[in-house]
């Protein structure tokens, strides 16, 4: 999964010549990664100032071993070099940042920089550091804040992503407990709707794995080749099912769109589990009269090796709330009146939960997939539950509006340095600026986080002894990953 890009260019101009404006004698620069404020985030139904970590692993195997070595220390250093002064000279003016600190790091051979982090997974308190870097040879000073822009480019959205996966799995397991809905049914409940609406299919995939974390349902392939790339996933990383798209539909006519039903019902997967989208044109022609006259085909269908065997339809237009659960403004007992969930139940009947939820035979179901929020999945789930169905009735198709309306800011990530030392000196740094709301102030010197009853808990100004404790434990040093993890041991610390 490795790209083709030069790891000196993975920066912010401005970074090129930090190293000559830091205090002459400067040996040693630590900074941090911390989610600031959930300011952004407030659309997140009972979110409770608590950010996923995840993102650092397939960040360090990925572009600090992989891309460094394929793109710079594996290189010829006059090749490298060149190609460097080339850049800057050409965007910032003949000579004006120096070479030799990159030549003496080709020399080197590998990254003087040490990562401490919290394990992936772990559901950290906002404004709690995940991570601090620092450099490990003082003439490196200027690299750990060299790396901050890839660092927080490559590690925002993964974490922010994890965060919202995992605030979607609260939700849904909720609902799931109150209407008696089978708690093992949350976990395709979700399904990755994602990656064609991200940016890039790089992006696509690495986002894709922090809805993983907490979900199996995926759409996104090149997710689960990531997991198991970066995060040694096996087993069951992701599942899917057949579906269909408008192509199909209109490719087959609207003259013969219930032909092509049964073909995709009968012929095609008379077995498990088959996805139709299904407002082509009516949706409720297709709920009220196409799943009447299949309705032999449809509850003969066998079951798949997991005991499946669903037609699942697929709306994709309109207010969801109000397709899936009615609308009261409609003419009264129409289909759109009783909404889908109750149009399928008075065709195909159900069962009853032990709270005296009504579920669908289990031939039928439904999925939703157009710009669902956590807004519009609680609002739908309380739908359900106010018509007397439960919450499994219905599986959510996640996609980009969730996992790419998204920005930095959503919950405040920023990477900042808080200690360094010149000519043998610690000093420690912090900003607080008096035109700011107090988000931007930041911690002080060098940290350490504990693990207390309340979550994480950082504590500031510590002493170079206090910073070895606590649960910010090495990751990677000098250019190889120290500890690692699996998305299986991730998944275990979000249940």
């Amino acid at each position: 999964m490795s790209i083709k890009i030069n790891p000196l260019n993975a920066i912010d101009f401005y970074k090129a010549d930090h190293r000559r404006q830091y205090p002459m004698g400067t040996e040693y620069v630590y900074a941090n990664f911390t989610p600031r404020s959930s300011r952004l985030a407030k659309m997140l139904p009972d979110f409770d100032d608590k950010i996923v970590f995840f993102g650092l692993q397939g960040f360090i195997k990925h572009f600090l071993i992989e891309t460094w070595n394929e793109g710079f220390f594996n290189q010829p250093k006059a090749k490298v070099v060149a190609a460097y002064k080339r850049r800057m000279d050409n965007s910032l003016g003949e000579g004006a940042v120096p070479v030799e600190h990159i030549e003496a790091l080709h020399d080197l051979g590998y990254l003087p920089l040490k990562i401490k982090a919290l394990p992936e997974g772990s559901r950290v308190n906002i404004k709690v550091p995940v991570l601090t870097i620092i450099n490990t040879d003082p003439n490196f000073f200027w690299l750990t804040n060299y790396i901050e822009t890839v660092l927080s480019a490559e590690l925002w959205k993964s974490c922010t992503t994890a965060s919202i996966a995992y605030e979607y799995k609260r939700l849904l397991t909720q609902y799931a407990e109150k209407t008696g809905a089978p708690l093992d049914f949350v976990a395709v409940q979700g399904h990755d709707f994602s990656s064609r609406g991200m940016s890039g299919i790089y992006d696509a995939a690495q986002s894709g794995v922090g809805h993983l974390t907490s979900f199996i349902g995926t759409d996104s392939v090149a997710s689960i080749d990531y997991a198991e790339e970066y995060y040694n996933a096996t087993g069951v990383v992701g599942v899917s099912v057949p579906a269909t798209e408008h192509s199909v539909m209109c490719m087959g006519s609207e003259e013969s769109e219930i032909e092509t039903f049964r073909r995709l019902i009968c012929e095609l997967y008379p077995a498990g589990v088959v996805s139709i989208v299904s407002d082509t044109w009516d949706f409720w022609r297709v709920i009220t009269e196409f799943s009447v006259e299949l309705k032999t085909e449809i509850l003969k269908r066998q079951p798949n090796a997991l005991g499946l065997a669903k037609v699942v339809f697929r709306p994709d237009s309109g207010d969801p709330v109000k397709i899936i659960c009615g609308d009261p403004d409609a003419e009264l007992d129409s289909p759109a009146y009783k909404g889908a969930v109750q149009c399928l139940w008075e065709i195909f009947g159900g069962t009853e939960t032990t709270q005296g939820y009504k579920v669908l035979n289990e031939h039928v179901g439904l999925i939703y997939g157009d710009s669902i929020t956590l807004e519009r999945a609680q609002n739908i789930l309380k739908g359900l539950e106010a018509k007397g169905f439960a919450s499994n009735n219905l599986v959510f198709g996640i996609g980009s509006y969730t996992y790419n309306y998204l920005t930095r800011d959503t919950f405040g990530f920023a990477v900042k340095a808080t200690w360094g030392q010149v000519n043998g000196i610690g000093r420690e740094l912090f900003k607080d600026p008096v035109t700011d709301s107090g988000v931007k102030k930041s911690a002080k010197g060098l940290l350490r986080v504990e693990q207390t009853e309340n979550g994480f808990e950082l504590f500031d100004q510590q002493s170079f002894e206090q910073e070895n404790m606590g649960a910010l434990q090495t990751v990677f040093e000098n250019g190889k990953l120290l500890r690692e993890c699996s998305l299986d041991q991730i998944r275990e610390r979000l249940i």
